[in-house]
């Protein structure tokens, strides 16, 4: 059995300051995390709760050169903009730092010096492509081509989008650079790399010690060490970002993977000194007796279980993550959150319309935990208006203002208990044991339902009772009824603080008890505090109903642009689009035959999240055809359905499997796609003109 820590460290993952925070964001990491850490401070545990903004990286220096601004410009907007976020839905961090501070440029140059300087980095020359004209190296998204594998004309210099095909940019064929469109040249430049496999070893017992962490991280680990760690470059040629300590290296950036997570670092020294106490966060990083809990989405596990663990391992006397509950992803309305379509929520748009609470409760009952979910408008009015409202703020406000009316306001006398009285006494008695448990397990989804649960068998309670009846027929009865729901009232507003925080601080209020909420204890929480006699204030209507009307709008927003994303050119409309092609003579189209198939089987490429292998009808002949539509289309709704084919297309290889033809799509950027399909009646084989 593991030791009780004498601290936790909590981070959550850095967001990208390059856009506004919506509720996949939340839901990944933002919101567990908050939970878990106010539920940690009821309990009053020494808890640091820290995080930041990733400022460095080649999307925000596109976005700045595009739209003619500095990179420290955009960062600074986003960054101001999503504290502020962050702070109006009530995310209680302690420490909101930034990785353009002195103060993270000065540990990330450490790590980097201590590694070299123990000779553990790796300096390797390599081929990379070279602007003449900017007069620079093109890291992987300032340039795109043609995709060796799947023939994609615009492959990223990191991946092709349309096959998943991880890429080096050499690789591409026909490659431009995206600042000028002309074709750059292959040059030899030096770089530094941590070798992640010298480490392997080591980082695989450190995993497997952690037979609790969530399943989806322990595979996609597994995933990993199974290919063997391979070494992983350190430095760039960029400009923006922290320079490399070394005079012979001046002109490079240390790479943003791994300065990004030493933002953890730096923003607990900036909180350290911003308290007074400049060594404090020495407590929190490098004594055996933290535990340290990193929230984050699943895209970033590779970075938190084994590349910054690496990193804490080599440079020595750090502790490492105790866990790192990743969350899977919060899809919308039934597809995913995507900038370039406009197909997202802001949180700063919703704060304008709902409040916080509303949002905050709808997330937890919904928190992708082991699995993807969606947020869908409708559900968030179901959940306000029949959980929040029907149930728990029914139950507060139903509980108090018969209280106010019939007993002054005062905490009744409780006399001796029915059978109905003890059970929900135990109820009320044992409820924070049990979501506590749940969220050590960082079982949020559950924990939430079960405070809830608990708010509605009080409701039951009341029912049942009839204390409208039993005021005249049976007063001490009466009394006892509305002494034990005023002591769940207090109950609930504490469970329930670490999800409503606003609200929750409503009720405290309400009851005027001398104490903050935040000084509670969360094993208290099920007694009986309050003494017969305690006056309290008049009910408040907690939760306002969420009106059709209200909803509609929201329904009608998606697809529109956001004032909130506005300016950020790397997810604007107009970027979003390829330029047109080069005129072609109509000779030179009449060479590409058109036909109509029909799909008659379909089944997913194995060890592909993209590809699908289609058997397709054209007429007299049968094709097998492998397409890149597998984050769009499942093989069961593509089944049946009559497509157009580019039939003469040269036979090609994806993933060693023979594709016969190519079928014909619309990508709008980004997430944005239609199957061109037509109508079921014309016959497979039919040409297309």
């Amino acid at each position: 059995m593991k030791k009780t820590p004498k601290r936790i460290l909590v981070t959550a993952a850095l967001p990208y300051a390059n856009g506004p925070i919506h509720l996949g964001h939340l839901a990944g990491a933002y919101l567990p995390a908050d939970i878990y850490v106010r539920y940690q401070r009821l309990q009053h545990r020494d808890v640091l709760f820290i995080c930041g903004s990733d400022e460095h990286g080649v999307a925000i220096t596109i976005a700045a050169e595009k739209q003619g601004v500095t990179p420290q410009s955009i960062v600074d907007k986003f960054h101001a903009m999503n504290a502020e976020t962050f702070a109006a839905f009530g995310v209680a961090f302690d420490n909101y730092s930034r990785t353009s501070l002195p103060i993270h440029h000065e540990t990330s140059k450490e790590f980097f010096l201590d590694l070299y300087e123990k000779k553990i980095l790796k300096e390797k020359e390599e081929q990379q492509l070279y602007c003449e004209v900017n007069r620079m190296f093109l890291a992987d998204r300032y340039v795109e081509g043609t995709c060796p594998v799947c023939k994609y004309e615009s492959a990223r210099g990191d991946q092709c989008e349309n096959c998943g095909t991880w890429l080096n940019a050499t690789e591409l064929i026909n490659p431009k650079c995206k600042l000028c469109g002309t074709t750059p040249v292959v040059r030899t430049t030096k770089h530094f790399y941590l070798p992640l496999g010298d480490f392997q070893k080591q980082l695989e017992k450190y995993v497997h010690s952690h037979v609790e962490w969530k399943d989806n991280v322990l595979k996609y680990c597994e995933g990993w060490f199974k290919e063997g760690l391979q070494d992983r470059a350190v430095t760039r040629d960029l400009s923006w970002g922290v320079p490399v300590p070394l005079k012979e290296f001046s002109d490079k950036v240390i790479y943003v993977w791994f300065d990004a997570v030493l933002g953890y670092i730096s923003s607990t020294k900036e909180w350290a000194q911003r308290i007074g106490s400049p060594d404090k966060w020495k407590e929190y990083w490098q004594d055996e007796s933290t535990r340290y809990i990193a929230f984050i989405g699943k895209d970033n596990v590779v970075f938190h279980c084994i590349v910054f663990p690496a990193m804490l391992i080599a440079k020595g006397g750090y502790i490492v993550p105790d866990n790192v509950p990743a969350n899977e992803f919060l899809n919308l309305e039934g597809g995913k959150f995507s900038k370039s379509r406009n197909n997202a929520i802001y949180v700063k748009d919703v704060l304008k319309t709902f409040e916080p609470d509303f949002l905050r409760y709808t997330l937890a009952m919904n928190l992708p935990e082991t699995h993807d979910t969606d947020f869908y408008w409708k559900d968030f009015q179901a959940k306000v208006n029949g959980e929040l409202a029907d149930i728990f703020g029914n139950f507060v406000n139903r509980t108090l203002a018969f209280a106010v009316k019939n007993f002054g306001g005062k905490v009744p006398v409780r006399g001796a208990l029915t059978p109905r009285d003890e059970e929900i006494l135990a109820l009320m008695g044992k409820t924070p044991e049990v979501v506590g448990n749940l969220y050590e397990k960082f079982k949020f989804r559950d924990g939430t339902f079960e405070v809830m649960s608990l708010a509605r068998a009080a409701n039951k309670y009341f029912n049942d009772s009839e204390p409208w009846k039993t005021l005249k027929s049976n007063p001490e009865q009466c009394a006892t009824t509305l002494h034990i729901c005023v002591q769940i009232v207090r109950t609930l507003a504490i469970l329930f603080a670490p999800v409503l925080p606003f609200s929750t601080e409503r009720i405290w209020k309400m009851l005027r008890i001398g104490t903050p909420l935040s000084e509670e204890h969360w094993n208290d929480a099920g007694a009986a505090k309050l003494a017969a006699g305690h006056q309290f204030g008049a009910a408040e209507i907690l939760f306002k109903k969420i009106e059709d009307t209200a909803i509609e709008t929201e329904l009608g927003k998606l697809g529109e642009p956001s004032e909130t994303a506005a300016g950020n050119t790397a997810e604007s409309a107009k970027e979003k689009l390829p330029p047109i092609k080069p005129t072609i003579s109509f000779d030179e189209f009449q060479k590409i035959d058109l036909r109509i198939g029909k799909i008659i089987a379909c089944e997913p490429v194995p060890k592909s999240k993209k590809l699908l292998k289609l058997q397709v009808e054209l007429g007299a002949e049968r094709r097998q055809i492998v397409a890149g539509i597998a984050e769009h289309r499942s093989p069961e709704e593509l089944i049946g359905k009559s497509i157009v084919v580019v039939a003469n297309l040269a036979t090609a290889k994806l993933m060693g499997i023979e594709s016969q033809g190519m079928l014909l799509a619309a990508n709008g950027g980004g997430d944005s796609f239609a199957l061109l399909t037509v109508s079921n009646d014309i016959e497979p084989g039919s040409w297309v003109k």
